[in-house]
């Protein structure tokens, strides 16, 4: 999913809001690299978490972390890999009818289908959350809170016995790459323009695009809510089993 919608999934199953809130749930997306790759940085949220909790700093990003990625099952989890009888995540399921049409407008070969496509359904999701609330405020609050990035890049450079992690440059490049004011269809199909062209050096239509985020935004609405409702509580479950267990 993409980050303001990753905001909004957090508050709903911590019940609260707040900087380590925000930035925790988004920070799966922000270890790309380095050696890590994409499903490694989505499945280290219980590591992450039971190394904060043993040392007792930051204890909402702790937890914000877990509703993110992969372990423990998070809201990408459920979107990208499994969803009930579904073959692969609710994004990809409702991706299908538009596969053909993100293969014309992304430039890309037609096995990349499916996943681009996924990405537009995401994308649609992130436009109808960003209507709901104030979730780019929230990220714009967080990315420029210095001591928390501050701290959490102590944390990860002892985590990831590493000299220097240099996180603060990690948010700001993702900052770059991602929508930080209210989302509009055109402005993440400009966004994942920048993506695109950095990961696969392509050049999409944008405008095309932009129509594909309207139409899956729209064919996903009317069930949204109660996708969420399912995952929050498969993912309220997966923490409090992660808690009751230890670390």
């Amino acid at each position: 999913m993409y980050p303001q919608t990753h905001v909004y999934f957090a508050e709903m199953i911590l019940e609260g809001q707040n900087d380590e809130i925000t930035l925790g749930s988004i920070l799966p997306d922000m270890l790309n690299g380095r050696g890590i790759n994409h499903y490694d940085s989505h499945s280290k949220g219980s590591e992450i978490y039971c190394f904060l909790k043993q040392h007792q700093v930051l204890p909402d990003f702790g937890k914000a972390v877990l509703t993110h990625g992969f372990v423990p099952r998070g809201l990408d989890y459920y979107g990208d890999e499994k969803y009930l009888d579904y073959e692969k995540g609710y994004c990809f399921e409702k991706a299908r009818p538009f596969v053909l049409d993100t293969v014309e407008a992304c430039n890309i070969p037609p096995e990349m289908g499916w996943w681009k496509a996924h990405n537009i359904v995401e994308m649609g999701i992130e436009l109808i959350v960003s209507s709901s609330g104030d979730y780019s405020d929230k990220i714009k609050s967080a990315f420029t809170n210095h001591c928390l990035i501050s701290e959490v890049d102590d944390v990860l450079c002892e985590l990831f016995k590493l000299e220097r992690y240099d996180f603060l440059k990690r948010v700001q490049r993702f900052a770059g790459l991602i929508e930080m004011e209210k989302a509009g269809a055109f402005s993440l199909a400009e966004k994942y323009r920048l993506q695109m062209r950095f990961r696969h050096q392509v050049e999409i239509d944008t405008k095309k695009v932009a129509s594909l985020i309207e139409r899956a935004a729209e064919s996903v609405s009317n069930e949204l809510q109660d996708f969420f409702k399912t995952v929050g509580v498969l993912v309220k479950n997966n923490i409090h089993a992660l808690v009751a267990q230890g670390c």
